[in-house]
């Protein structure tokens, strides 16, 4: 069969949101889901046939490509970055992408601290692209993988209360895991991270409804709404699988 293209994919992961969104009875709010098309290592051209099809929210997981892609991407692009942030590349991002709307993988204080520093620094030029506070999520994990990034679960509520407390620059939107180490989500991880929301909500006083969930990938982004989740990350899904390495694209 032939390929489907990027625009085809996309209308059918979005229509499956949309129908496990409607399904769902464990989500706090009543819109559906956020679909995050996860661009990385994918071309530009790519990225422009999803938002000519009407998809504006994008996640990238490396500051290099984000950094690359933003300026060639329409002013009203909704970015997301969701990979590992290392502290000396907070910078780099928050100058690079001046409409920057998340973070999704905050799990430390100092990366918080570093973020709010950088946004406090570039406030005029993010007003001038109509962005205010950086929204960032905290990353737990919850799978007790060593090698995941993010939070304990019981250093989840510390780390909100500090950057609501500390970080006048950040908004603090959410709850973030990547789940097993498969990238899937098991219910038992969507549950550790439930009941990090509520630990947090009771904890800073904030409604479940304030409190995103960012949980589900491709592989399981289905399941994951139907369990609550109010924003999933796909990437293949919708892109294809094939390796077009962002890093091969910029040489050419």
């Amino acid at each position: 069969p032939a390929r489907m293209s990027t625009a085809a994919n996309l209308a059918d992961v979005a229509a499956r949101v949309v129908a496990a969104s409607t399904r769902s009875t464990a989500r706090a709010s009543t819109n559906p889901a956020r679909l995050v098309a996860v661009s990385k290592t994918k071309p530009v051209e790519q990225l422009r046939e999803c938002y000519d099809a009407g998809q504006r929210c994008f996640g990238e997981n490396y500051v290099q490509e984000i950094v690359e892609k933003a300026p060639q991407m329409p002013p009203d692009t909704v970015w997301h970055f969701i990979g590992h942030l290392q502290s000396n590349k907070v910078k780099a991002l928050v100058t690079g992408v001046p409409s920057l709307a998340v973070v999704e993988t905050v799990d430390t204080v100092k990366l918080a601290n570093k973020l709010n520093t950088a946004v406090g620094d570039f406030l005029d030029e993010r007003a001038r692209v109509g962005a205010g506070k950086l929204g960032v999520m905290v990353q737990v994990n919850t799978s007790g993988e060593e090698s995941k990034f993010g939070v304990e679960p019981k250093d989840c509520l510390p780390l909100a209360r500090h950057i609501r407390d500390e970080c006048s620059n950040l908004a603090f939107r959410g709850l973030m895991t990547i789940g097993m180490p498969d990238y899937t989500s098991r219910p038992e991880n969507f549950q550790t991270l439930a009941a990090c929301r509520d630990e947090v909500c009771a904890g800073l006083g904030l409604e479940t409804k304030d409190v995103e969930l960012s949980m589900g990938m491709s592989g399981d982004f289905e399941s994951a709404i139907e369990m609550g989740s109010d924003n999933v990350r796909v990437g293949s899904t919708i892109f294809g699988a094939r390796a077009n390495m962002y890093s091969e694209h910029l040489k050419k």
